[in-house]
């Protein structure tokens, strides 16, 4: 029987957390603005946690319809071949190692892939790029990442012909919270940047739906990257 909705899954934080009467106890967890999103454009939203075992990642993948690797922490330097620099810091190789394999499978199977911010990134070294360690020293001011837990709002211009154009037309105003971005990304198109230069979004158009963004999406009332993402899932 065909599913009547595509699932979309997502991976998550592994994080020390607090509820009840427990405190600091290891949780997958994930901001509850992802799943709304999904949910809000059609799909189904499963949380995929950081699989020890990266066979059970490619597992997982062969019971969604698409994928969202979503935000969080640094990537681990080592995996773009740099040290790490002064502001780079808190990463989880637990994670990237997940992330990793997910990516693996997702292009294996064509699967429709969305990038979040970190996903942007993680999506980027997976294809041999590299990272801006902290934006700040490279564009010269803090509006990317205004401070802990604020997102900024900046303006991002689509590059013509572009699939992200066809989602969200030539500029769209978004909210953004990183210190990091992509320094290069070998086999992957630019699609937005931001008014300072900053590269604010990727895609590769040979696939069936292969796109990250810079920003976080799912903190806004713009649901067009979710809803497009479900769409390709669905087809």
């Amino acid at each position: 029987m065909a599913r009547s909705k595509p699932v979309i899954g997502i991976s998550t934080y592994r994080e020390p957390a607090d509820w009840g009467s427990w405190h600091q106890v290891p949780a997958d967890l994930l901001p509850a603005a992802y799943a709304r999103a999904v949910s809000a454009a059609g799909g189904v939203p499963v949380l995929l946690p950081s699989y020890p075992d990266a066979d059970d990642a490619l597992a997982a993948l062969d019971r969604v319809d698409g994928l969202v690797i979503a935000g969080g922490a640094d990537v681990d330097p080592a995996r773009y071949r740099q040290q790490p620099g002064p502001h780079t810091a808190g990463w989880r190789a637990d994670r990237d190692a997940a992330e990793w394999a997910m990516l693996d499978g997702a292009a294996g199977r064509d699967l429709p892939t969305l990038g979040v911010c970190r996903g942007m990134q993680m999506m980027a070294v997976h294809a041999t790029g590299s990272l801006l360690q902290h934006v700040p020293d490279v564009v010269g001011h803090d509006v990317h990442s205004p401070g802990p837990g604020v997102y900024g709002s900046v303006t991002v211009r689509t590059v013509p012909g572009s699939r992200l154009a066809s989602v969200l037309g030539n500029q769209a105003m978004v909210p953004c919270h990183h210190h990091q971005a992509v320094a290069d990304h070998p086999g992957l198109l630019a699609a937005a940047h931001a008014e300072d230069g900053l590269l604010e979004a990727i895609e590769d158009p040979d696939r069936s739906f292969w796109l990250a963004v810079q920003w976080h999406p799912e903190v806004g009332s713009d649901l067009r990257l979710f809803t497009a993402l479900v769409g390709a899932a669905r087809r």
